[in-house]
This record gives C-alpha cells, sequence and structure tokens, in this order.
C-alpha cells in the first residue's frame, strides 16, 4: 500500500496546466479548506493543501465530513480567478465533472447528484466544498475560490455508523500510486478550472448532465426537513440551476441548503 504523497513527485506527474500550482502535503490538520482560507492574503499562486489526516472536515451546509487516514484523500485547492465572486456560480458543477473524468481515468464509473456529490453504485464516494473570497487587494473582478474535496477510499464499519448514511468505498484506490492519483485528479482540476474562467460554465452543462445520477427519475427537494419540490429530475440549465419537471411544470431550483433526493 503506497501513501507517499510527496509534493515534488506529484508536481512532477502534473499535466502542464497544472504546473503552476504549489503543492504540499502535512501529517494531519482540522480543515484544508479552513486552512487555505486563512492563508490566502499571502498566496502568490494556485495552492493545493492535502492532508493524510484531517480531523476537523467540513462538509455543505455546516456538516461534518468524516476520514481517516490512509482510507480518504482529503485536499483543498486555492485557485485565483480573473473573475469576480458572483460569476463563480455553478463552480461546483464544474468540478463535479473534473472529479468524474479523472476518476474514469482509473476506470471507476461514477454518477454526480446536484449540486455538490459524486457517486458510485449510488453511494456517496465524493464531496466538493467550495469557499469563495475577495482575499487581499484584489482588483473587482478577481476572486479566489477554495475547493475543497474528499473522496472515500476504505470505509470500516464504525465510520459507516459514524456517519450513518450510505456512502461508498473503493478500497483498491488506497493501493494506487497516490502521487499518481492526486496528480491526476490536480491536472484535471487545473484544466477545468481554466477553462471555467475562460468559457463559463456552458463548457460543463453537457458533461454534467450526461453523467447526471438521477435523470429522468423521481426526485424531492428538501429544504431543512421540508418538502419543497416533487417531480421528475431533469439536468441542470446553463447557470446551475436544477430542472426538474413536477405537476405545476418545470421549476429551476438555485443551490442554497437543499437536499435532491430519490423520491422513496
Amino acid at each position: 500500500m503506497t501513501h507517499t504523497l510527496t509534493p515534488g513527485r506529484i508536481a512532477a506527474l502534473c499535466r502542464p496546466a497544472a504546473a503552476r500550482i504549489d503543492i504540499r502535503v502535512v501529517e494531519q490538520t482540522g480543515s484544508t479548506n479552513a486552512d487555505l482560507l486563512a492563508a490566502l492574503p499571502g498566496l502568490a499562486a494556485p495552492t493545493l493543501l492535502i492532508a493524510k489526516a484531517q480531523t476537523a472536515g467540513r462538509g455543505r451546509a455546516g456538516r461534518s465530513w468524516l476520514s481517516a487516514a490512509g482510507k480518504s484523500l482529503t485536499f483543498s485547492l486555492a485557485w485565483k480567478f480573473s473573475l469576480p465572486v458572483h460569476a463563480l456560480v455553478g463552480l461546483p458543477l464544474a468540478v463535479g465533472v473534473a472529479i468524474a473524468e479523472a476518476l474514469a481515468m482509473f476506470q471507476i464509473p461514477v454518477k454526480l447528484k446536484w449540486p455538490n456529490d459524486v457517486l458510485h453504485d449510488g453511494r456517496k464516494l465524493a464531496g466538493i466544498l467550495i469557499e469563495s473570497a475577495s482575499a487581499g487587494k484584489l482588483p473587482p473582478d478577481s476572486s479566489w475560490a477554495v475547493i475543497g474535496i474528499g473522496i472515500n477510499m476504505a470505509v470500516s464499519d464504525s465510520m459507516a455508523a459514524e456517519i450513518g448514511r450510505p456512502v461508498a468505498a473503493i478500497p483498491w484506490l488506497a493501493d494506487l500510486d497516490q502521487d499518481m492519483l492526486m496528480a491526476t485528479l490536480a491536472s484535471a482540476l487545473a484544466e477545468s478550472l481554466l477553462q471555467f474562467e475562460q468559457e463559463g460554465l456552458a463548457a460543463f452543462t453537457q458533461r454534467w448532465n450526461a453523467l447526471h445520477a438521477y435523470a429522468g427519475q423521481a426526485v424531492t427537494i428538501i429544504d431543512n426537513g421540508r418538502l419543497l419540490h416533487e417531480g421528475t429530475a431533469q439536468g441542470v440549465d446553463e447557470i446551475g440551476r436544477f430542472l426538474i419537471d413536477t405537476a405545476a411544470g418545470r421549476i429551476a431550483v438555485m443551490a442554497g441548503d437543499v437536499s435532491l433526493r430519490p423520491k422513496e
């Protein structure tokens, strides 16, 4: 089992789009997202922070992301865009596409759940948390995004019980060359972020819809336990809204603290 995670070797294995990324690896931290957000004013280049163990990982809407050393990949990428913060709407969808396309290189088929989950065999394999900021003395048309990603590799029975919902695991991922795996993910992310800056979400909507986990299925939209909508899932539109056909017609849902679930 290889858990090398060596910055220099990861950098050497990256494709050209990721050449500018400053790669850092720490044995343990609370949250890689929190660390990079705090470091933003002093960053001179895109920065990838990988934690071999993360003790206070964060998920969407204030939830915790549980992980264990050697059983998951937990990392964050701070990326500066020549775009204002409001133009980063839809970025989680582009990042989901990047992760899915990177995992496909390892023959791992995944589907995407709006707005920011990666599923394998119908269960959550990876989660995405993006936090944006206009840090430091940036011009008004620039912003930073800190893109946090957690990917399950192996999940113990005790952790599965603590998580309390179905999660996917691909134990053989932990046996792969971890530097190659991280370099592939970092390269796919860098290529997608450059494309997002130049072309916007329009470059990703068709790719996202092709990977949509619930296309044509009955789903519900839940907001803090309250049913907002139910109907047939369609996909996402050009600005990242989720389209659902209800009895009252088609509705476009903006990402907020809402949960998409297959109808039971």
